[in-house]
């Protein structure tokens, strides 16, 4: 679904993404953000239904949470994914879209609250959201091909998959979707459990779109997908080469140039400034 309008960037949704943009990565409220993403889509919807809606749930899942204490379970990680999962999963209904992944309502979190059904990232949002108003310690994994939380308590973690139920995963299951990810001879790497940060989740949200209105050749949606991006992480540079790719491939030449000059100034790993450079010629050939 493509942004409601091409007047978006000028707008109080925008202005408020620009403001997240001077935020720190911990000061940036997740879900909040989210949905302010969602209503580009969605304007003059509203969101205090849904902001209530999930703040409904947290309330839910404390509630949820004494009362499996009260009935002798120990405070430990798994008691709280179970109090989550009883409230999104078991009582709201929420669950992995599997017949539809690709839908970009899945990456809407707008959608995916009216719908119930969502990507990894989206319903991670949720949960995340739903813990850390209990006070827990949950964290966003960037697992490749397939977002995760962790949940920590007294030198404890559980990793678990809010797409599929909030199961608990064991390395067999990792390792499966490792391999799934990245090929068959994958194998699991620390590297694979960096945490991402409030920034870095609502990135990888909004990257889910990107990416599909790019495979369907929707470039002026995607570009604006991009400067959304840019208003609530100005700093985050790969997306100047982004903004140039795109802009080349709406014939804006002139701007595909600046914006591959940006990222060139900034860029370091070798590999990556090489790709850019030879972008960068040959679009200088076009003029």
């Amino acid at each position: 679904m493509p942004p409601a309008s091409r007047d978006v960037p000028s707008n109080a949704i925008h202005d408020a993404l620009v403001r997240m943009g001077a935020f720190s990565d911990d000061d940036i409220p997740l879900s909040r953000t989210a949905l302010l993403l969602a209503e580009l889509a969605h304007v003059g919807r509203g969101l205090e239904s849904y902001s209530h809606h999930i703040q409904k749930m947290s309330d839910e899942v404390g509630e949820r949470h004494a009362e499996l204490l009260a009935a002798g379970a120990v405070d430990n990680c798994e008691t709280r994914v179970a109090a989550t999962k009883h409230i999104i999963c078991d009582k709201y209904g929420y669950e992995g879209d599997n017949q539809t992944y690709n839908d970009l309502r899945n990456a809407d979190l707008i959608e995916v609250i009216d719908r119930r059904k969502g990507l990894p990232i989206s319903l991670a949002i949720l949960a995340l959201e739903v813990g850390r108003a209990q006070g827990w310690d949950l964290k966003g994994l960037n697992f490749p091909g397939h977002f995760l939380i962790r949940y920590e308590t007294d030198g404890q973690r559980v990793m678990c998959d809010p797409f599929d139920h909030f199961k608990i995963l064991q390395a067999a299951d990792l390792r499966s979707l490792i391999k799934r990810a990245l090929g068959a001879d994958a194998e699991l790497s620390s590297s694979f459990y960096q945490e991402a940060s409030n920034r870095e989740i609502l990135l990888r949200l909004q990257n889910n779109i990107k990416y599909r209105q790019i495979e369907t050749e929707h470039y002026e949606d995607a570009l604006e997908t991009v400067t959304i991006m840019r208003s609530f992480a100005p700093h985050e540079y790969r997306l100047l080469l982004d903004d140039g790719v795109l802009k080349a491939r709406l014939n804006q030449t002139d701007e595909a140039i600046q914006s591959i000059r940006d990222y060139l100034a900034v860029v370091t790993d070798p590999r990556d400034k090489y790709d850019a450079q030879i972008l960068l010629r040959t679009l200088e050939n076009r003029l």
